[in-house]
């Protein structure tokens, strides 16, 4: 059974309706809270948590549910409370679905997953006195070491919620790895991959035939030394595991990918999230219809209200994440960072295509002619890739993305040398888009179906990388 139940419900879960799902467990168990009150545990008699319960979220985004618990849900908005369960003890699961349950009974929701859903006293028979619980104050901590913090988790797609993204941080300022264990059929986000880029932190997958691999590079793994970590040859190579070569692809899904960066004169006047809002225009139709700092993605699409968070955190980053209307799959996210040369924003925008035509490279290049006026744009590079339409991340091997172009702001231009950065070594010359008098410089590199523009695209990166 998973260890994440969700109670989905019409109204939010007041006071009293929170203890009505809390007395799940029956009289004996206590209650205690964390971060000043905004998760609340329901705790064996001796202090023991066994289920955290993470304070309600109002998800006023439409298609958010259903995007990533894979079913029609309630539409929004709907009030999202999410209990995790200690993986340790063997009656937790079943007092969040009665949690969970209960809340559902009283304000007239539903529960995920469905089969959770239960309204009975669960009574504690496992004798937790003997379960070591991690020396941590994070609940989505399963497993602590000195080197390493594993998340388990048992759901088909892995969002970065508050949860996970309170583990990344607490793993990280410790000086840790974070290591998601999931079952061979789960996927990731996009978020929730990019979080996860980098070593030491890793997708562990558990699968009962092959063991442990990790699902992003396919390297067997095994539990040594307090961390999951590859298992090498007499040469020191790692193995791939067989379940990861498997094919995962649905004939005819594709990818287009922006990178994106841009850089604004940090004043009162600036509004962040504009050059991401021109990308969703161009390339959807229509601007993101939500953003928020985790998933799912609750709030009305705003660029006032992100700025605003963002110059508060300052000089902090601010990283966020925005979706696109449930009919089109656009994902990406956002990292605002306060520079010696601005403020910058590093956007990563995925849109997912089927077989309805290839990905509109045109209008990337009437993106760029906008980006390039008054967007503060630095680079962009577009790339397309065979992957899920859906944008999700299987544990299965995936194909590499293939550059397809790269475009120099007008600012970035001048600092490499207009003369030398309008002859590339190799290719045609690049098409000047934007401001007649400060155009970008917009390189075609391909359709992105010939592997060989990578090198096109590194001799290109060499040529305009300043002496």
């Amino acid at each position: 059974m998973t260890k994440d139940v969700i109670a989905l419900t019409p109204a939010m879960p007041d006071l009293r309706t929170l203890l009505a799902g809390l007395y799940a467990g029956g009289p004996d168990l206590g209650v205690s809270t964390l971060a000043d009150g905004a998760v609340v545990q329901l705790c064996a008699p001796d202090g023991h948590p066994l289920v955290s319960v993470e304070a309600p979220v109002l998800v006023q985004v439409p298609g958010e549910t259903t995007r990533l618990l894979g079913s029609a849900g309630p539409e929004a908005p709907v009030w999202w409370t999410e209990a995790r369960a200690s993986t340790a003890i063997a009656e937790a699961g079943r007092l969040a679905g009665s949690f969970a349950g209960r809340l559902a009974a009283v304000l007239g929701g539903t529960v995920w997953p469905p089969s959770a859903a239960t309204t009975e006293v669960v009574p504690l028979t496992t004798d937790v006195s003997a379960v070591r619980v991690p020396a941590t104050g994070t609940p989505a901590v399963d497993v602590l070491t000195t080197t390493t913090a594993v998340v388990i988790q048992d759901r088909p797609l892995v969002p970065l919620t508050s949860w996970l993204s309170d583990a990344l941080r607490t793993a990280a300022d410790s000086d840790r790895a974070l290591q998601i264990v999931t079952p061979p059929t789960a996927r990731l986000t996009l978020p929730t991959r990019a979080a996860l880029h980098g070593l030491p932190n890793r997708w562990v997958v558990q699968d009962p035939e092959h063991g442990y691999y990790d699902g992003l590079s396919g390297a067997v793994l095994h539990w040594k030394g307090g961390t999951f970590t590859p298992v090498r040859d007499e040469e020191g190579k790692a193995r791939l595991a067989e379940a990861f070569t498997a094919a995962a692809l649905v004939p005819g899904d594709r990818q287009l990918l922006l990178t994106l960066r841009t850089r604004h004169t940090p004043d009162t006047d600036l509004v962040l999230g504009r050059s991401l809002e021109a990308a969703f225009r161009h390339l959807t139709g229509s601007p993101p219809v939500g953003w928020s700092t985790a998933e799912p993605v609750n709030l009305p699409w705003s660029t006032r209200e992100l700025t605003d968070l963002a110059r508060a955190r300052a000089p902090r980053p601010t990283w966020l994440v925005a979706v696109g209307a449930p009919d089109r799959p656009a994902i990406a996210t956002v990292r605002v960072l306060r520079t010696p040369a601005g403020v910058e924003e590093d956007i990563s925008l995925a849109l997912g295509y089927g077989d309805g035509g290839p990905p509109p490279l045109g209008a990337v290049e009437e993106l760029v002619a906008e980006l390039g006026t008054g967007h503060g744009l630095v680079t962009l590079l577009t790339s397309i890739r065979s992957a899920r339409r859906d944008l999700t991340v299987p544990a299965q091997a995936e194909q590499p993305p293939v550059p397809a172009a790269f475009t120099l702001g007008h600012g970035e231009a001048g600092r490499v040398g207009r003369g030398r950065a309008e002859r590339p070594p190799v290719g045609p010359p690049p098409v000047r888009l934007g401001h007649v008098g400060e155009p970008a410089l917009h390189y075609r590199l391909g359709d992105g179906s010939d592997p060989g523009a990578w090198r096109r695209f590194r001799a290109l990166l060499g040529h305009l990388r300043p002496a």
